[in-house]
């Protein structure tokens, strides 16, 4: 039977069609789990629960325990946690908290036995969400943005490049928080440990500018399959080289091919290549088509001419 008495839903105005007022600015962290589905899922529901511990304790560690009792919209994402904060907090989240998150996990992860290691993706934003005080609260652009940063290739590749027992942590922040709180000065880390990214999210309409920091890096952060061209582009500009296989030695560009073939000119003839891995990629028979990988050579001209 129906109750012809029960309200509607309130519908809500349609934008464009007249001003209204900002809801308040966030901060926005949300967390993932690297590898969660990867593991069993009996050790789901314990991965799940030790997520926002292990937050609560790094902000307590880091002196932000007010960030924590006083936080907005906190939801548990299953491999992750998510809330909302003062934003003029943001500079001590970027610094402390992401280094001491990574000093808590190597805790956890060194002390804890029989329990999965963790290790975790962090993302950073700042914008306008209504805070409503129940489930539905911090819905909005700035949120959404949030989860795409942290499901982005370039912080998923940085993590998963990186040695599992030195580099628990890889954060990336949106481009607005960057400029709002590493490049005004305000946080305690130089511009330098910051990376620019093209941060893209595979089978999603989304790409912006973003900003990878490591807080204890082991991996190859400037390698510009991960990162992009912007690596190579801000190398340039920097009066160095950056090599395609075992970086760079004093400026130069270093190309090495073991067991392979390296052509700084012009090519004459044949050439094929066998059994040799490029940039994680097996590449066999003649070098005809695509090839991921940088192939450390160039030909110019017919790669026929001369050949009798």
């Amino acid at each position: 039977m129906h109750d012809h008495g029960a309200e509607l839903p309130r519908a809500t105005a349609a934008p464009y069609t007249r001003s209204r007022l900002l809801p308040p600015y966030r901060g926005i962290v949300a967390v993932d789990a690297k590898g969660f589905t990867g593991h069993p899922a009996i050790e789901h529901e314990v991965i799940s629960r030790a997520v926002p511990d292990l937050i609560r304790t790094s902000l307590e560690r880091a002196g932000l325990a007010e960030l924590w009792n006083e936080r907005k919209f906190p939801a548990s994402t299953g491999d992750g946690y998510v809330l909302g904060f003062d934003p003029s907090l943001m500079p001590f989240v970027v610094h402390p908290w992401l280094l001491t998150l990574q000093e808590v996990l190597t805790d956890f992860n060194v002390h804890s036995l029989g329990v999965v290691p963790i290790r975790l993706r962090v993302s950073l934003h700042i914008g306008p969400l209504p805070d409503t005080d129940d489930e539905f609260g911090g819905n909005g652009t700035a949120r959404n943005d949030t989860h795409r940063l942290l499901d982005s290739r370039p912080v998923k590749a940085v993590l998963a490049s990186s040695k599992e027992n030195i580099t628990h942590v890889a954060a990336i922040l949106s481009d607005r928080c960057y400029e709002d709180v590493v490049a005004s000065g305000y946080t305690g880390r130089h511009l330098d440990h910051f990376i620019e990214v093209p941060a893209t999210v595979e089978g999603k309409q989304f790409a912006q500018r973003a900003w990878i920091y490591v807080p204890l890096p082991s991996g190859p952060l400037h390698d510009r399959h991960i990162l992009g061209s912007a690596v190579d582009e801000q190398a340039e500009k920097d009066g160095h080289s950056v090599s395609r296989r075992g970086g760079s030695e004093g400026g130069r560009m270093t190309n090495k091919a073991p067991n392979g073939n390296i052509n700084t000119g012009t090519v004459h003839g044949g050439q094929s290549v066998s059994n040799q891995h490029i940039a994680g990629d097996h590449v066999g028979g003649n070098k005809a088509g695509r090839v991921r990988g940088f192939q450390g050579d160039r030909v110019h001209g017919d790669k026929n001419q001369g050949r009798s």
